[in-house]
């Protein structure tokens, strides 16, 4: 088993924005940088030292006991079952709303305290998924070909002087070999929108590719060619 000293400062900061800014735990994960299973760890520890509030009472600051029994205070990581990937693999499949991040802070809510951190989370993911399936290889030749597509979920957009709300669609095209991604938003998917997409991104490109690649979506493919 590993341990690692609880920081001092972090815990300060968790303190304070959870008693005094009254910040939920994963407002204070975003906000420090860590994970809200890191924050529900510290918070329960600190709970069970009775600290419970902010600012932190001075009998507690100045007893040289109490803060020798905090600093050797520690977290253990312990052993938890493996994920059930297969059923992961499945619900992003059938969401498409649903993103690693969201399944990940879900299991922590399970679980009630970190055993992943969300890196080894992905990486774990991603190894099972490479002992799955086989996949051909394809190599990119510098500028030879550009993939676009529409992305499925799209986004609102308020008028600033009307405040009517619209959807707009994303569009998104990404260089083979490089992975240079151009995005942008458009009110619709018709004929004029994708072709003024298109130049836009070329513009943005600085040149025009060998191939340009569309997913199967109705205003790049009017009838189907074998």
């Amino acid at each position: 088993m590993t341990t690692r000293p609880i920081s001092m400062s972090k815990l300060h900061s968790i303190l304070r924005l959870k008693y005094s800014a009254q910040l939920s735990h994963r407002e204070i994960a975003r906000s420090l940088n860590i994970s809200p299973g890191t924050v529900a760890n510290y918070l329960k520890k600190a709970n069970e030292l009775g600290l419970n509030q902010w600012p932190i009472p001075e009998d507690k600051q100045q007893n040289t006991f109490f803060n020798t029994k905090l600093k050797r205070f520690s977290t253990r990581k312990k052993r938890h079952p493996t994920p059930d990937w297969l059923n992961i693999n499945k619900d992003l499949k059938q969401h498409k709303h649903l993103t690693l991040q969201l399944v990940f802070d879900e299991l922590l809510e399970k679980v009630g305290e970190p055993y992943y951190s969300y890196s080894h989370f992905c990486r774990a993911y991603k190894q099972w998924l490479g002992t799955q399936r086989l996949s051909m290889r394809q190599q990119h030749k510098g500028g030879e070909k550009l993939f676009v597509d529409y992305c499925g979920p799209t986004i609102t957009i308020t008028c600033p002087t009307t405040q009517e709300k619209r959807t707009a669609q994303i569009f998104v095209a990404v260089l083979g070999a490089s992975n240079y991604t151009y995005v942008e938003a458009t009110y619709s998917q018709q004929l004029e929108d994708w072709v003024m997409s298109h130049a836009r991104c070329f513009e943005f490109l600085g040149g025009v590719p060998d191939v340009v690649i569309p997913d199967n979506l109705r205003s790049a493919v009017s009838k189907t060619c074998r």
